[in-house]
């Protein structure tokens, strides 16, 4: 199989790990995708973007300024979605392409630094579709899908993001002319951050403090048109640009607004909740509960993003270790592949095995989140609350280790792995950037902890909850170390258990000694986070571990055996970064930690002979990976000296600047 478009001769090394492999690497591809008929539609979708020459950029992207990366972006993302538009007239085209278009795989193909327009698709569309009335839907969703309207969705501002409630934007109901007025009374009310914002959407779902016949209702979105349709200039009272440069999503446009006196119609709020009649009489939903299900939309797709950009870091950096020789392990022998080093091996296959426990964890976070968002369509709203603790604590723990594993993979590339041509440094600031948008990491943790205290002071109905049940039962059990994932999963548990009623105990001995319970809280705060933590790690080891049992059932017997070997990995790494709390929790002693210790080597070497093959089997074609170390032939140093040709610098001998500065000064020290 080959996952490149490119026809070089491969590197020996590569063709040697490709033929130790012990599994079809197809039959996995199939099993990743969903099928064989998901894999041909996958490669078939990507041919047709990748294979279109008005999307491909002769000059690299880090050779332009940043106001012509963002006017490329551009370019290509308009490029994109008539393609779209084409896929969608043939019939063939779901939300699966949207995510993919747009998510951490063929995204970031075609732009390679951020989409322009995604927040138009994530968030301004689910929005009107999770919110907005029958009538709302009528008038604004067509426009939308078919671009006549580019939207965005401005909700954070210069002051406040994750504290939603601290908004400052306002939004008061004039009666007389049945209008809501904006206003941004403070520089740090003003929007900051939205995607698209800066130069292309000329709408957006504003957030904003609703006011009505003098009171405060709280937060309520709104529609206001930013800029003129035909002339795309700002609007009367429209304060409008761009953020600037940032560590990474460059041609995304992020943007900055604020309002001054901006009137808008009535039926511009977006009213499926709450309500503002004519004559500014307030209606409330009957639970605020009911806004919940588009915000977490977002942070459900960026689990399988994360584990998309850790499989993209994780095959640069496999097969780069695969074709890198340097040091010696015996003296006066060959410098071996850096593979070879247990080191190296530490570094690469853990993270191999996060992908898989990532994608999978994503999957059932996905069909938990339409779920419950049918369940919402029919008032029901029982299961909302985990999902929404499960949804922040996955989105937390998932970005946080992809952004940890992007960057120890970088690292274990050596200095070519700090040249923008590997690819990895652009990842880090992609994958980096989600440990802050959609909710800080912290702060969702924190999210999970309340719902994890919540149910463990009445853990009488967690029976129908699946992400908590262990809590039933684990804090008595005190079972013996066992070579099993079922062992790890149980002292993981028992861990998350134990840090949880830990947790809630010294809340309340704070409590009994006179602190208000959100000052205990505040002060408890380490714990709680830690606590949410490890119960997420534990659930993605438990979702890994129920997977791979029913995969086995239908996979060859050599791609189970490897399988098993990903999830132990995977399981015996968890566990290993919680030491201490294991040692406090349980019964594991330290002679248990040598023995999940010499239980890891063994995985490393056992998953040695298919590093190349597993990563191989994510199937992303030399130009989704875009690196310089990563390509399918393995001729690193071929493609790094290609690349540094590139450069401007180089085409020309002399640079201008020696005969303007470098030479007088240099003859002037004569």
């Amino acid at each position: 199989m080959t996952s490149s478009t490119n026809k070089g001769k491969v590197n020996p090394d590569l063709i040697n790990e490709r033929n130790k492999c012990t599994f079809n690497t197809l039959e996995l591809t199939h099993l990743l995708d969903g099928d064989e008929v998901k894999t041909k539609e996958r490669k078939s979708r990507e041919s047709f973007f990748l294979d279109d020459a008005d999307l491909k950029t002769e000059v690299p992207i880090e050779y332009l300024s940043h106001k012509e990366k963002y006017e490329e972006a551009v370019r290509k993302a308009c490029i994109v979605f008539r393609k779209v538009q084409q896929l969608q007239n043939e019939g063939k085209a779901g939300v699966d392409n949207y995510r993919e278009i747009l998510g951490g795989q063929l995204g970031s193909a075609l732009l390679k630094d951020g989409h322009p327009l995604t927040l138009h698709y994530v968030m301004f569309i689910p929005t009107l579709m999770g919110q907005a009335t029958i009538q709302q839907q009528a008038e604004w969703i067509q426009k939308a899908w078919s671009c006549n309207i580019i939207g965005t969705y401005a909700q954070t501002e210069l002051g406040h993001g994750t504290f939603i409630r601290g908004l400052e934007t306002i939004a008061t109901y004039d009666p007389k002319t049945e209008e809501f007025v904006l206003d941004s009374p403070t520089l740090t009310s003003y929007k900051w951050w939205p995607g698209g914002l800066g130069q292309s959407a000329n709408y957006a779902i504003v957030l904003a403090q609703l006011y009505t016949l003098g009171k405060c209702h709280g937060i309520h979105p709104f529609i206001v048109q930013l800029r003129d349709e035909e002339t795309h200039e700002p609007l009367s009272g429209i304060i409008i640009g761009e953020i600037g440069c940032k560590l990474g999503m460059n041609t995304t446009n992020n943007g900055y607004l604020g309002f001054n006196k901006v009137r808008i119609p009535r039926t511009n709020m977006l009213m499926k909740n709450n309500q503002v009649l004519p004559d500014g009489t307030y209606v409330k939903s009957p639970s605020s509960k009911l806004t919940y299900g588009t915000m977490i939309f977002v942070r459900v797709v960026l689990v399988q993003d994360a584990a998309t950009y850790l499989k993209k870091a994780a095959t640069i950096a496999t097969r780069y270790s695969a074709v890198r020789h340097q040091s010696q392990i015996k003296p006066n022998e060959p410098e071996p592949q850096i593979i070879d080093f247990v080191t190296q091996q530490h570094k690469l296959f853990p993270y191999i095995a996060t992908c898989f426990a990532f994608q999978y964890s994503a999957t059932w976070l996905w069909e938990l989140y339409n779920n419950v968002t049918g369940e919402l369509e029919s008032g029901h709203l029982d299961n909302l609350p985990e999902l929404h603790a499960a949804s922040c604590v996955l989105k937390a723990v998932s970005s946080a280790d992809a952004a940890l594993g992007v960057e120890t993979l970088r690292l274990a590339c050596g200095g070519h792995g700090y040249m923008t041509s590997s690819n990895l440094p652009t990842t880090y600031g992609l994958v980096t950037a989600m440990c802050t948008y959609e909710g800080e990491n912290t702060v969702l943790l924190l999210q999970t902890a309340r719902f994890l205290i919540k149910i463990w002071q009445n853990k009488t109905n967690v029976t129908n909850l699946p992400t908590v049940r262990y809590l039933q039962n684990s804090l008595n059990r005190n079972s013996p170390f066992e070579k099993t994932v079922s062992w790890i999963i149980s002292a993981l548990q028992q861990t998350a258990t134990g840090k949880i009623d830990l947790a809630n105990r010294h809340i309340n001995e704070r409590v009994k000694k006179g602190e208000a319970y959100e000052d205990a809280w505040n002060n408890t705060s380490i714990e709680l986070v830690a606590a949410a933590e490890i119960h997420g790690r534990t659930f993605i080891v438990e979702t890994f571990f129920s997977t791979v049992q029913k995969l086995r059932k239908q996979t060859s017997v050599e791609l189970g055996t490897v399988l098993s070997q990903i999830l132990e990995l995977y399981a015996v790494y968890t566990i290993l970064r919680s030491t201490g709390d294991l040692l406090r929790f349980t019964r594991t002693s330290s002679q248990d930690i040598e023995l999940l210790q010499g239980w890891l080597e063994e995985l490393l070497a056992a998953i040695r002979p298919n590093a190349v093959g597993l990563v191989d089997s994510f199937d992303m074609r030399d130009e989704v990976l875009a690196s310089t170390l990563g390509a399918y032939d393995g001729n690193v140093y071929q493609r790094l000296f290609e690349e540094a040709q590139k450069s401007p610098l180089n085409s020309e001998p002399v640079n201008k600047s020696f005969h303007l500065y470098l030479k007088p000064f240099m003859k002037s020290n004569l």
